[in-house]
């Protein structure tokens, strides 16, 4: 088994907002799959009991969220569209908590 069969393939950009991604989809590309996994889950724990401050953490995990959303836009159903949207209102939802507390 050659080793290029157990790679994963290269992304490839079509538009100009992809070909801007594209270094940093490159680099999210070659990590193993589960560490962006974790890093989002743990940003998300942090910013869920740092109190106000945790409103940064969560904010970087909103912002890739969105991004990786609009990345994959175009491959999505309507149904797995409103899946990702609904997850980052309720990361925004949790950022607004943390924000501006009672």
């Amino acid at each position: 088994m050659s080793s290029s069969s157990s790679r994963r393939p290269e992304p490839v950009a079509t538009n100009a907002f992809e070909r801007a991604s594209l270094p940093l989809t490159r680099v999210i590309a070659g990590l193993p799959p589960a560490v962006p996994i974790v890093v989002v889950f743990a940003l998300v724990l942090v910013g869920a009991f740092l109190g106000p401050w945790g409103a940064i953490p969560l904010g970087i995990v909103v912002l890739f969220l969105a991004w990786m959303l609009a990345l994959s836009w175009p491959r999505l159903t309507s149904s797995e569209r409103l899946m990702r949207v609904a997850v980052i209102l309720l990361v925004v939802g949790v950022t607004a908590v943390r924000l501006f507390p009672r």
